[in-house]
This record gives structure tokens, sequence and C-alpha cells, in this order.
């Protein structure tokens, strides 16, 4: 294992190949990576985890800086579950990394259940974000909209479910809850190619509903496995979503 991570380099032994023969099971997306973040670094972090068979940072041709994203192969799907639930939303030189399943599963999953969290306080982090919400469903990610020149918080944010039951759990239980001590407000988000029209409509659902069952990363149950009972019971104006 001396010499670093394997595949790390730009021209190492493989090169395009083991992008497309790599285990998609066992490859997690790491994204939101600080410039200072290598190979090495991420290698050494990963390993924490598990044994790492690969690891890619796609990186730009004229300049050699990578692009802020890069995926890890594990040996092991078991180890790539668990570096998601182990290194997701830690803060790397300041920023708070993503990991998820590789970046198809994420677009295979996004379904529409798409909240704005409202009112944050300005403490409020992406990690924060994240372990509040999780509880309610499997979430696919969870942002804090920050200020380009000095990276404060604008005191909203957003985050997406991969179900929506899970979303509509998040919304019933937690819009006017108070989040270190401000009630935060929760509503399905506005579409961005549309105006005026927000997630969360009969037709997403009806796309949602009739999607090919896949199996949830991890196992677990199922998603929305672990969310607490919600005692509102749907949002109002808001159809019931599809069961089975």
């Amino acid at each position: 294992m001396a010499g670093g991570p394997p595949g790390g380099g730009p021209g190492g032994p493989g090169g395009i190949q083991q992008i497309f023969e790599r285990n998609q099971e066992a490859t997690i997306y790491v994204g939101n990576l600080d410039p200072k973040i290598d190979e090495e670094v991420l290698w050494e972090l990963m390993v924490n985890c598990g044994p790492v068979a690969n690891l890619h940072l796609p990186r730009d041709k004229i300049t050699n800086t990578h692009q802020g994203y890069g995926f890890v192969e594990f040996k092991n799907e078991e180890d790539a579950d668990y570096a998601i639930k182990i290194m997701n939303m830690i803060r790397l030189f300041g920023k708070p990394i993503r990991c998820n399943k590789s970046s198809q599963d994420k677009k295979t999953n996004e379904v529409g259940a798409n909240l704005f969290i409202g009112n944050l306080e300005p403490e409020v982090d992406e990690k924060m974000l994240y372990d509040t919400f999780s509880a309610f469903g499997v979430l696919l990610f969870a942002k804090v909209m920050r200020d380009p020149d000095n990276g404060l918080s604008r005191g909203f944010g957003f985050i997406s479910y991969d179900t929506f039951e899970a979303s509509d759990a998040a919304l019933a239980g937690m819009n006017g809850q108070f989040l270190c001590n401000r009630p935060i407000s929760v509503s399905y988000a506005y579409k961005k190619e549309t105006k005026g029209e927000r997630h969360g409509s009969a037709a997403e659902r009806l796309i949602a509903a009739n999607r090919p069952i896949k199996d949830t990363p991890g196992g677990g149950g199922g998603p929305g496995a672990g969310a607490p009972p919600v005692r509102s019971g749907m949002p109002p104006n808001m159809p019931p979503p599809p069961m089975g």
C-alpha cells in the first residue's frame, strides 16, 4: 500500500477504464471538496471506514486542479454504506463534505420531494440540518445557502428526500418547530424550471409511485425507516402519498 492510493494519479494505470469497471454498489460519491484536499488526504480519511480499492478525483486538464468532487470505491459494499453514515457532512478545511452512493443512484432516487427550510439561525450548518431531518427518512442532500463572499448562512436552505412519505412527515413534524431557539418554516420548494410551481404536486407523486422498486442503500428497512410518527397526519391541502 506504500506510494499512496491506487488509481490516484491522473495518468495512473487503468485510467478511465477503472471508472467504468468499478463496483457501483461499493462506490461512494464525495462532493463539496475543498481545493486543498488531494487523493492522499481523501485516501487517509476513507481508509478509516474500510479497505479502499480505488479512488478518483476528476481534474481539470489544463490546471490539474480537481473539480470539487470524487469517487471512492471500497472493497465491499458494507464499508461504503458505513462511510456514508460516518463521513457525510463532516468538515474538511471548513467545508462539510457530502457523501452518498454514486451520482447515478442519486439521480435515480430524486423524485421531487424537495423542501425549503427558512428562518434558520446563523449557527445552523449542513450537518445540523442533515441530522435534524434525517430522522424522517433517507435524505439525498441537505444544503444551507451561503453568501459567496463571506461564507455566512443566508438563513435558509434546502433538503431532498427519496420519498414523498418522508418529506410529508418532515413538513408536518417540523414546520414551526424550534431549531437553535428560532421557529423554522418548512414548505415544498419552488421548482427551478417553472415560475410559482412547487414540488410535491400530484403529478410528481404519481411518477414517484410508479417508479421501479429499488433497494435502498444500506438496507435499513426501506425509505423512512425509523421515522417518528406524525401526529397531525398529512399537511393541509396535500393529497396523501400513494401506498405500496
